[in-house]
């Protein structure tokens, strides 16, 4: 399937991707070597699990999905476990996507096979995305990590400027709104200044998100904001 009939197909799952940043995780993986395989941290309903499941099969990969399906209005437990199952048989991809049922920072102590592409999209505290962060270490130098919620969430941005902008591992490389992409690789001054130089933006996603929080919906859209939903 091509990108287009891809993104069309799953319109109508819920989810917080937009068609650009479905466009980054299918470039992505679409860079991958026949045999490659991706872990996706946070699948909620498929929405980017089948993006990604597709684009896996154009190239011969594979993906491993995790997610603890926490039970909880926010998350819907096994009942989004259900449809997760079943979006990913309708789509076909039963044979390309694995799911592994278990939160991330309990399955990666004991996680040994590599892998050569890396999604997270889990809990967006602070620790949790500091831990899922070191799933990294199966990735070979050069591989590519792509973290939704980078610069709209406060936990994740915070650990982004600790891990990537004040540390060696990970160097920036661009984003679709707040799906950042990142390499396995040491960071140059230049590389620390372009993490910089997207604060401004995470800024105004938290002043859109207290906006939103003292239900002033019509201000937000003064500042380009149009939607229920906190910026993503």
């Amino acid at each position: 399937m091509e990108f287009d009939s891809v993104w069309a197909s799953v319109s109508d799952i819920p989810g917080w991707l937009t068609e650009g940043q479905a466009r980054m995780l299918w470039d992505a993986v679409c860079r991958l070597d026949k045999g490659a395989t991706v872990v996706e941290i946070g699948s909620h309903q498929g929405r980017s699990t089948i993006v990604l499941g597709h684009a896996a099969r154009t190239v011969g990969a594979r993906v491993v999905a995790v997610d603890a399906f926490v039970d909880g209005r926010l998350f819907g437990g096994a009942s989004t476990r259900d449809r997760f199952e079943s979006h990913i048989a309708a789509a076909g991809l039963s044979d390309v996507v694995e799911l592994v049922v278990g939160y991330s920072t309990k399955l990666r102590p004991a996680w040994t096979r590599p892998f050569e592409l890396l999604y997270v999209d889990g809990k967006h505290d602070y620790w949790t995305y500091v831990d899922d962060l070191r799933w990294s270490t199966h990735l070979p130098d050069g591989g590519e990590i792509l973290v939704h919620d980078c610069y709209s969430s406060i936990g994740v941005t915070a650990g982004t400027l600790v891990k990537v902008l004040l540390g060696s591992r990970y160097t920036y490389v661009d984003r679709s709104r707040s799906l950042a992409r990142f390499t396995v690789r040491r960071p140059s001054p230049g590389d620390r200044l372009r993490v910089v130089a997207q604060l401004p933006w995470f800024v105004g996603n938290v002043f859109v998100k207290v906006l939103l929080r003292l239900r002033l919906r019509a201000v937000a859209r003064l500042f380009g904001h149009d939607g229920p939903y906190d910026p993503f």
